[in-house]
């Protein structure tokens, strides 16, 4: 680290040389005399209150050189009015600070720079997000900036054992990670681990912000889509995790917050389990969980049934298609599994006033036009539709396209080998939980691997709060 210098020429001239201020618009320096001293004023335009840093100045005019002591600690503690302040003593922390939106006072005959943190981010409001929402509740939601994240928990846990610590990664970036947990509450061992591999994170910059994170704390095999992060935009779900001794990250300019450790069972949780009476919050919970499995093995247990009519029992034998297969059933599941894809993406980027119209016409070309042509059978569009909307009952993104994977796999396999094609998909499936690996290094299926009863029927059943 370069220490701050004795000479304020020298500390400005350094400052201005590696903030290239000449060259940057938006890096201003006021030139101030206060108390008969010359002062250097740097901030970044559109990061400081105007308001605030215009009072701050004002006072500085109103000093003698008198009044001005020569230590900045006492500077400081008597002539700076503002809450936020603290004294720096080395080059690389003023280029951070100053990044970061901190404006830096240099003062002639003091030595060290003051930091005052009058900063101020653009943000949006905290309204509910638009993926996990609830029928109860709470309607805010996390934003892209971190102070207000860690406001919003701070307002539901107000004790003095919950820790909020300050780290930083990315060589450029140096982008703010914040790790919330409760003090007794959580793992220890996981909470020292978090702590260590982000400290050891050695990136130019997290362009994906948590994504990047995610990836370079827990690396893992590419062909495993099961997510090892459960990611929540609802500070009443981070609350929540952390009072029951879970670690939250939050990332700067991400909306939402990663929560540590996880399983497979903590990862389908919902807020709307918890809103409601345990009854309710039970048939939601099991509902969700038969839904999810359904839309897994539904279209290849169709398919494999299709293939071998004789496993088909005389009660069931009104599902065999009867009209004429233009195009193999396995290619139909296929191309709507594509088609369906290729229709969020264009909802994703269609502007509002162009939806409804969008909505109709891929009806009309999807549904009733696409099974008059030939090209699909009308049991598949019928199949496909209830997969479709099965995948929006489980709102983590991740995991959704996770079983869509296996899903294809279970196609594919059953297509080629026929029930041990089908039978050989579920194990990979099943293999394929066992060994994603958490962050804790805990099962991913815990609590049913290990099996441990009474945090099972907790996990399975909505029990009083």
């Amino acid at each position: 680290m370069e220490k701050l210098s004795n000479d304020y020429t020298t500390n400005v001239t350094n400052l201005r040389r590696l903030l290239r201020i000449d060259d940057n618009f938006d890096i201003l320096e006021k030139r101030l005399i206060i108390g008969g001293q010359r002062a250097s004023l740097f901030f970044i335009d559109g990061f400081v209150k105007d308001e605030i840093l215009e009072k701050i100045i004002e006072y500085f005019y109103s000093l003698k050189p008198e009044d001005l002591p020569a230590s900045p600690e006492t500077f400081q503690a008597g002539f700076l009015p503002y809450v936020e302040t603290e004294v720096l003593e080395d080059m690389d922390r003023v280029v951070q600070n100053l990044l970061s939106g901190v404006a830096c006072l240099f003062l002639s005959g003091m030595e060290g720079c003051l930091a005052i943190d009058c900063r101020t981010y653009p943000a949006r409001g905290v309204e509910e997000p638009l993926k996990d929402r609830t029928l109860r509740g709470s309607r805010d939601g996390f934003v892209e900036t971190v102070v207000f994240n860690t406001a919003l928990i701070r307002r539901r846990i107000r004790s003095p054992k919950l820790h909020m610590e300050m780290l930083n990664a990315g060589n450029s970036s140096r982008t703010d990670i914040v790790l919330c947990y409760m003090e007794g509450k959580n793992n220890e061992d996981c909470l020292n681990l978090l702590r260590k591999r982000i400290q050891g994170i050695q990136t130019d910059a997290l362009t994906m912000n948590q994504e990047s994170l995610a990836e370079l704390l827990l690396p893992g095999p590419w062909y495993n889509p099961f997510p090892r992060f459960r990611f929540t935009e609802r500070p009443d779900a981070a609350a929540a995790s952390i009072l029951e001794g879970s670690i939250v990250v939050l990332v700067d300019n991400s909306p939402s917050a990663m929560i540590f450790p996880v399983s497979l069972f903590t990862i389908t949780d919902e807020a709307n389990d918890y809103y409601f009476p345990p009854v309710t919050g039970t048939y939601l919970r099991l509902s969700r969980g038969l839904i999810t499995f359904l839309s897994l093995i539904l279209t290849p247990l169709f398919l494999l049934l299709m293939t071998h009519p004789e496993l088909v029992p005389g009660w069931l034998s009104f599902i065999l298609v009867r009209d004429t297969i233009y195009v193999p059933l396995l290619l139909q599941f296929l191309l709507l599994e594509l088609a369906i894809d290729g229709l969020k993406l264009a909802a994703i980027h269609t502007p509002d006033m162009l939806s409804t119209p969008l909505s109709v016409i891929a009806g009309l070309v999807i549904g009733e036009f696409a099974v008059n042509s030939g090209w699909f059978n009308s049991e598949v569009m019928l199949y496909m539709a209830f997969v479709t909307i099965a995948n929006y009952s489980q709102s983590n993104y991740e995991l959704s396209y996770a079983i869509k994977f296996m899903r294809i796999l279970l196609l594919v396999l059953t297509a080629a080998l026929g029930l041990p094609g089908f039978l050989g998909g579920l194990l990979v499936l099943f293999i394929s939980l066992l060994k994603c690996r958490t962050f804790s290094g805990r099962s991913y299926l815990y609590p049913l691997i290990p099996f441990c009863w009474k945090d099972l029927k907790r996990t399975l059943f909505r029990v009083r709060l």
